[in-house]
């Protein structure tokens, strides 16, 4: 594999580590802003959903938070208090990736939803 597609193939995993050497980006909470780890997390997931972040970006953002000690109802809060800023677009599009990695897997629950006669 070329060097730039092994490079292309690890951003679009968002790979901490490439990110870090190549972009000169630091991506954890403990990089400063007056912060602590899980309102730093919080925060970023409201400017990815500005943003319209890919899928992987939500995942690892949502996963980050949750290790700073967030809970999904933190992050369910953050999701509705960007809405009005960000558009419910936004926010509907990225809450099957939101959910993913709190455990809940929407795509699957509806499915259920679905197959229920009732």
């Amino acid at each position: 594999m070329a060097a730039h597609e092994e490079q292309l193939r690890r951003l679009a995993l968002h790979d901490e580590e490439l990110i870090e050497s190549v972009l000169a980006m630091r991506l954890r909470a403990d990089a400063g802003g007056g912060l602590d780890p899980k309102t730093h997390a919080l925060v970023r997931l409201g400017a990815l959903l500005a943003l319209g972040a890919a899928p992987v970006s939500y995942h690892w953002n949502v996963s980050a938070a949750l290790d700073a000690g967030a809970t999904a109802g933190e992050i369910l809060g953050t999701l509705i208090a960007v809405a009005p800023i960000t558009g419910i677009a936004r926010v509907v599009l990225a809450a099957p990736d939101v959910a993913l990695p709190i455990g809940y897997d929407l795509d699957a629950a509806f499915e259920e939803l679905d197959q229920d006669p009732t």
